[in-house]
């Protein structure tokens, strides 16, 4: 029989797995959307969604900096922003299913996927200062602290 502590970090890390493979999905979902819509229907949405506060307030600093940043989206960063999600994605998906059925190949790569991806998003967040990035890069650190501990566990109770 497991310890009530044990018990809470395996609910824990499940439930956070299971987020990270929502986030996978969408981020899936929205690769796939990017890579079929073209450059032009994203200015043209962009320009739809920020009109009226544009109109209303000619200096908006967010409708101003996301209809400059649609006009000056390229194909090639379109299709690289539609790979990355993708590919980010699924690998996510795999890494999720792995650790969901209790592969234990999949606690060591999901550590150091994440941890790639922790420095990829601290290497973007040193451009851009997206507080988005920051808020993913801490929930990926909770997330590598609990498949750490699952981990641990799982080792220790295979070997009894």
């Amino acid at each position: 029989m497991k310890p009530a502590s044990e018990n809470r970090i395996h609910q824990l890390f499940e439930v956070s797995v299971w987020l990270k493979g929502a986030h996978a999905l969408i981020e899936c979902i929205g690769g796939i959307l990017l890579y079929l819509v073209t450059t032009d229907t994203i200015v043209t949405w962009v320009n739809m969604f920020t009109q009226e506060e544009l109109v209303e307030d000619p200096n908006d600093f967010i409708a101003g900096h996301l209809s400059r940043m649609a006009g000056e989206f390229s194909v090639a960063s379109k299709e690289f922003y539609a790979f990355y999600l993708f590919s980010h994605g699924l690998i996510k998906l795999l890494l999720v299913v792995g650790l969901l059925r209790g592969k234990l190949w999949s606690y060591p790569a999901s550590l150091a996927a994440l941890g790639a991806f922790i420095v990829y998003q601290l290497y973007r967040y040193s451009y851009t200062h997206s507080p988005g990035l920051l808020v993913l890069t801490v929930f990926d650190v909770v997330v590598m602290v609990l498949i750490w501990q699952e981990w641990r566990m799982v080792r220790r109770h295979r070997q009894a």
